[in-house]
């Protein structure tokens, strides 16, 4: 029988409720409320009393309501026809719901139940399997969606009848499987799965080592991320983090793309819903939103949803890993669904953290972030999900709870600057500030040499140092004055700004230099380092301005032609023409 309750209290989206049987940590429950049933979770247990959070605005609630518990927790419906969708932090289908404003109580289904899908099996009669395996797959937009076996069974089973190919609803029997003990378990496309647990269906997760290629050089040149690494960007209103978030889910090397807009304000909202189904993909020249799921909840949603949104998206983005695809998931921002940790913990009278945050903060974001990760499956396949999500630190400092317990669980750190976005030098990262630890894994450094070059590492490094000492440069320059330094001062600054100009900054508007491919990258590293290792003769410090900009103009000008084009090679001889003007000959130089 059902446990049942009451409510005995509430406050906002808490509610204390009186039970009269069991319940478990995190089940779902439903409270009856004005003919329709308002979803909640239990939060917290005590000898008498649940309490729980409330997906729903709890106005108008009062106390002797009836409560009725489902016995199953928070879990994410997952089958073919996620691709393309929107949800909310419920994986309610948001073009499903009538109206304007969301009703309360309107729930609906995530998926298409009577669409017709065209099977084709995988697995044959008499195969052994296990959670996971692939027994079939239909067609999703353009990507292969396996059938699987669910996750939730434990052990081997046999294969005792699987459908020939044709036409299904995900709700059709697929397949029959048989345990040890003979009992048969019925599968069919669509599967359950407690969004709050991680997909574990795999043979084992090593350490992540392959290379990501984003298309943004900031990112790729200087602090590299892997598949199914993890990264944060942080950073103070305006310095484009949500801009940041689209070009790497246009341009990275990913077959799927989840966004979990989870505490944004609406109407960036409803730019990523406007904007997403008119970009067009470059890697497939198809529309991006046919390898796109979006789950949103923003800002003026319930608290409850908001924290819900980020594990729904990182469960279907597991899902999708399961059939050894490379998935790329975005989050943005963090920070809200952090918030919305600290309002219930508030509400509940938990000991408070710094700046009232839950105490055990930095645990809950640590074991949300090891979900992701690259996988090798059962049969010899890979998969990963890499994910990069986005902080808004109050005010832009990053001291704050939040940042600093995302910077111990991500390895890559995107430090976006201030007075890098005020100058309009964008991608605003601050490539100093930044790092990537995946530049001390063996594995990767392994891999890097093998694929691009033996000296990556070497000149990324290079490139590092180059950049900090032209820092050192600019502050001597500044507190002395320009006629204050030795003109060899000038010309570290300047060359670091070579780097900056053309490494660094990327215009996303254009055609050619949104997006920069490895071999690209690797050429014009190797050029601009030639500039940076060349040793010039200058007679006064007024001629290192102009000469380092007419540089600086060539290079430009190249990054906006096509590789290797003609007019690319006329930038390349005219750079050549520039450097030799100043090069200091060898007797110079003795």
């Amino acid at each position: 029988m059902a446990t049942t309750g009451k409510v005995a209290g509430i406050i906002s989206n808490l509610v204390m409720v009186k039970v009269d049987g069991p319940v478990s940590q995190n089940e779902i429950c439903y409270i009856h409320f004005a003919g329709v049933k308002l979803m909640a979770e239990v939060i917290r247990i005590g000898a008498l009393y649940a309490y729980l959070q409330v997906f729903e605005s709890t106005r108008g609630l009062k106390t002797g309501t009836e409560v009725e518990f489902t016995g199953h927790l928070l879990e994410a419906t997952l089958g073919p026809g996620i691709l393309s969708k929107n949800f909310d932090g419920l994986q309610n289908d948001l073009n499903k719901m009538e109206g304007i404003f969301l009703r309360k109580g309107e729930y609906t289904h995530p998926l298409e139940p009577y669409k017709l899908w065209e099977f084709k099996p995988l697995a044959k009669e008499g195969d052994t399997v296990v959670a996971g395996s692939w027994l079939g797959e239909v067609t999703e937009n353009w990507i292969p969606h396996k059938i699987m076996v669910p996750f939730i069974l434990d052990g081997r089973y046999k294969v005792s009848k699987i459908n020939s190919e044709g036409s299904y609803k995900i709700d059709d029997i697929i397949a029959l499987l048989i345990d040890g003990k003979g009992d048969e378990y019925r599968v069919t496309m669509v599967q359950k799965w407690p969004i709050k647990i991680p997909i574990k269906a795999y043979r084992e997760k090593p350490r992540p080592f392959n290379f990501m290629e984003t298309g943004i050089r900031v990112i790729d040149c200087i602090n590299p991320i892997v598949e199914g690494g993890t990264g944060f960007i942080p950073g103070p209103f305006g310095t484009g983090k949500t801009v940041l978030q689209h070009a790497l889910s246009k341009q990275a090397e990913a077959d799927m793309i989840v966004v979990a807009a989870c505490g944004e304000r609406a109407n960036e909202v409803v730019e990523l819903f406007s904007e997403f189904p008119e970009l067009d993909d470059p890697r497939t020249g198809r529309k991006l939103m046919e390898r796109t799921t979006i789950i949103a909840n923003t800002s003026n949603m319930p608290v409850a949803a908001r924290e819900a949104s980020v594990y729904t998206a990182m469960t279907i983005a597991e899902y999708y890993r399961q059939m050894g695809l490379k998935i790329l998931l975005l989050a943005d921002s963090t920070s809200r669904w952090a918030q919305a940790l600290r309002e219930m913990s508030n509400r509940m009278e938990e000991l408070p953290g710094p700046d009232a945050f839950p105490m055990d903060l930095p645990a809950i974001i640590s074991n949300f972030y090891a979900r992701a990760g690259y996988v090798r499956l059962h049969n010899e396949k890979t998969g990963s999900v890499t994910f990069i999500g986005t902080v808004s630190p109050a005010g832009g400092n990053l001291k704050e709870p939040v940042t600093e317990a995302t910077k111990k669980a991500a390895r890559c750190f995107y430090s976006l600057s201030q007075n890098r976005a005020d100058s309009k030098r964008y991608p605003a990262i601050d490539a100093v500030d930044s790092y990537s630890k995946y530049l001390e894994y063996p594995e990767f450094i392994e891999f890097v040499s093998q694929t691009i070059a033996g000296n990556w590492i070497d000149q990324i490094l290079e490139v590092k140092n180059i950049l900090i000492r032209g820092n050192e440069a600019y502050e001597q320059i500044n507190i002395l004055g320009d006629d204050g330094v030795p003109i060899h001062y000038h010309e570290i600054f300047w060359k670091s700004e070579v780097i900056d100009f053309v490494i660094l900054q990327q215009d996303a508007f254009d055609k050619i230099d949104a997006s920069t491919p490895i071999p690209r990258q690797k050429y014009m590293m190797d050029k601009v380092l030639e500039v940076c290792n060349t040793a010039f003769t200058f007679n006064k410090f007024e001629e290192v301005n102009p000469y380092f900009k007419r540089i600086i103009n060539v290079f430009k000008q190249m990054n906006y032609s096509e590789f290797q084009s003609e007019p690319f090679s006329n930038y390349e001889e005219e750079l050549k023409s520039i450097i030799n003007e100043k090069r200091k000959t060898e007797e110079q130089a003795v």
